[in-house]
């Protein structure tokens, strides 16, 4: 069967991450959620996307196909319906499609089809952008078994200080001489060729992806997935970086978001609660407003390409848009458009040609290329956010 995964109706409630990729591409628990239903469900897969996305991801479709929501992550119950739909078979969720069976070059109309109901209480997905955080702790638990279900761990190092060793899983090549893990609320798994250096303290459930780094001395609290190949120091609690980020200084980033190719200023802060105590109030690209989000912590959201200088400030709440580029002194803006170069004393807006000679370096310092591709997927964001610029 060939797999196709769509980003289904909640895709510009996970703005800014879905400007520059799938909503399968997010990064919650430890793997992406493209990575988890690949595994279950033992196949590739493509993508039905945004136009400007499906050239890097593009759609491949066979004769018969199943296209799954890429909002939904895979639970056993949902894979085993999956691999059972036949011709006319569609899988809701209240009204929304999970997954339905199509045939190449058809124009599916799932009003005809036969609705089988998905009310399983294992039900897991990702509608908003606070879910990515919110709900990481348990995504990083249902990964942990996913991966390391009959396989051996390498040892810990005598030297490391573990509570509860049997939920902590060290990939090959890690590297952790000198620190202190904390499985007792939940696992620990790291990567391959991870590093966590000397005088750092980890409470799981936590995730180290491959490539990533813990600094000296940080102290990383529950819930926290830091992305292949980024480095991550200070006070973190409950964040998820997506990948090839850094936040490599002290300071405290807490229940935030951090897409890829973000750096974070030394000694940053970010607010995670209200002076007051009240909820959080989040940008909302949907309604173009601040819109409520029902939770009591909420820091930062922080598209790919987005940087903040030294000493930054972000309140409680704040969204900061793709290629930003942060500075100064006060506190900004709790909305930060996409392409701003400025502060709290205002921005203007950051050109594309400087954007992407900056994305350009810091790419190259990794080994990575920044493509024709990359620069097409940044321009339509450009272009596509220009009415939340002012200048």
């Amino acid at each position: 069967m060939n797999y196709i995964l769509f980003d289904g109706s909640v895709r510009d409630q996970l703005l800014p991450f879905t400007y520059t990729r799938p909503v399968a591409d997010i990064r919650i628990g430890i793997l992406t959620i493209r990575e988890k239903w690949e595994k279950h469900l033992g196949s590739t897969t493509t993508t039905v996307t945004e136009d400007h996305l499906a050239v890097r991801w593009p759609l491949v479709e066979f004769e018969e196909n199943v296209l799954i929501n890429g909002s939904f992550l895979p639970t056993a119950n949902l894979v085993k319906m999956i691999q059972s739909l036949k011709a006319g078979q569609a899988i809701f969720h209240e009204d929304e499609a999970v997954a339905f069976f199509t045939l190449e070059g058809q124009e599916a109309d799932l009003e005809s089809y036969e609705k089988i109901e998905y009310a399983d209480e294992d039900l897991f997905r990702i509608e908003h952008t606070w879910d990515i955080f919110s709900k990481n702790h348990e995504a990083i638990k249902r990964d942990f078994e996913l991966l390391t279900k009959g396989r051996k761990s390498q040892p810990i190092p005598k030297t490391a200080t573990a509570f509860h060793p049997e939920q902590i899983f060290i990939e090959e090549g890690a590297k952790l001489p000198l620190c202190s893990l904390n499985a007792t609320d939940g696992p620990i798994y790291i990567g391959k060729n991870a590093e966590i250096m000397e005088g750092a303290l980890i409470r799981g459930p936590f995730a180290l992806c491959e490539g990533a780094t813990v600094k000296m001395g940080s102290k990383i609290y529950t819930g926290c997935t830091i992305g292949p190949f980024s480095k991550i120091g200070g006070e973190v609690n409950n964040s998820v970086l997506f990948g090839y980020s850094n936040k490599g200084h002290d300071g405290f980033l807490g229940n935030s978001v951090l897409g890829e190719w973000c750096n974070i200023g030394a000694d940053t802060n970010t607010s995670n609660m209200k002076n007051n105590y009240a909820t959080v109030r989040l940008w909302d690209y949907n309604k173009e407003r601040f819109a409520a989000t029902g939770l009591q912590f909420c820091g930062l959201m922080m598209g790919d390409h987005s940087k903040c200088g030294i000493n930054t400030m972000f309140n409680t709440g704040t969204v900061v848009g793709v290629s930003a580029n942060i500075f100064g002194s006060g506190f900004p803006r709790n909305f930060i458009p996409s392409f701003s170069w400025g502060g709290s004393h205002g921005t203007t807006t950051y050109q594309t040609p400087k954007a992407f000679e900056t994305a350009r370096e810091m790419m190259a310092r990794r080994g990575v290329e920044f493509t024709e591709e990359d620069a097409n997927i940044l321009e339509y964001v450009f272009e596509a956010t220009a009415k939340y610029r002012r200048n």
